[in-house]
């Protein structure tokens, strides 16, 4: 597969939060080892309320999956090898990362479904 040994960067800022080495791409989602960054401690707790909250099944757990996620993208973005991706929705637990991405912006139709999916 053409994505298997690229190293993506997660960046809070200017400070890395960790870089993902794909070693498995099953379309539309790429997951890989996770080595985390100086910057990691800053949102770590943010990426484990976020996947606590995918597996949560009570009322209106995806509205508080929604919120927790938006911090996220306020405080993260990701960047592939060839530059900065727009959208992505992605998920860390210990030394593994994955995720999905879209050259455009995710429409609001689109991001639900993503949230669904997740």
């Amino acid at each position: 597969m053409g994505f298997v040994g690229e190293v993506w960067q997660v960046r809070s800022g200017e400070e890395p939060v960790g870089d993902i080495l794909i070693d498995d791409a099953d379309f539309p989602w790429l997951s890989g080892r996770f080595t985390a960054g100086p910057a990691f401690g800053g949102v770590e707790e943010l990426f484990a309320r976020e996947l606590a909250l995918t597996n949560a099944d009570d009322d209106g757990h995806w509205i508080r999956w929604e919120e927790a996620y938006d911090e996220i993208r306020r405080q993260v973005t990701l960047t592939s090898p060839d530059g900065p991706v727009p959208e992505f929705l992605l998920h860390i637990e210990g030394d593994r990362a994955w995720f999905r991405w879209s050259d455009e912006p995710f429409g609001d139709d689109e991001s639900d479904s993503e949230a669904d999916s997740a």
